[in-house]
């Protein structure tokens, strides 16, 4: 059985800042469909047809901030295989974006991490292998 993400839903505070974050990532995303409904609320999908986020226009401002690994229930990260994990990095930091984690160093894979503009933390990661033992062996760093 095959599985794959089709899409996430995010509510966000910005849906432009959003679209920039998620085009400087993943440079073939568009928006499928953006719409603001009669109430003001908005929603748009931004990605291919294959998968897409789902970003929502929060309408309430939260008690606190979200800290991703506050030891608090919610999602630490959301992570996206990519052909190019130091591409990546440098279009993120080239567009002003901030590293969450500093670059680490593994032979068989290389990861980035960046926050987007509501403080969640995304994780890029490159593989160098096909087999899992080596891409998933985490006794060695990074």
């Amino acid at each position: 059985m095959r599985y794959r993400l089709e899409h996430a839903n995010i509510c966000v505070r910005n849906v432009d800042s959003m679209i920039r974050f998620l085009q400087t990532v993943f440079p073939d995303f568009q928006v499928r469909k953006d719409v603001t409904n009669d109430d003001g609320t908005r929603w748009v999908h931004v990605g291919t047809n294959e998968t897409y986020i789902a970003l929502n226009l929060s309408q309430l401002d939260p008690a606190e901030a979200w800290e991703p690994y506050g030891g608090k229930p919610g999602v630490n990260h959301l992570a996206y295989e990519v052909d190019d994990a130091e591409g990546v990095r440098e279009r993120m930091l080239t567009a002003g974006f901030e590293e969450s984690t500093p670059p680490n160093a593994h032979p068989h894979r290389c990861r980035v991490y960046f926050y987007d503009p509501e403080g969640n933390d995304w994780e890029f990661v490159q593989y160098f292998t096909d087999d899992p033992a080596l891409k998933h062996d985490y006794d060695l760093p990074g």
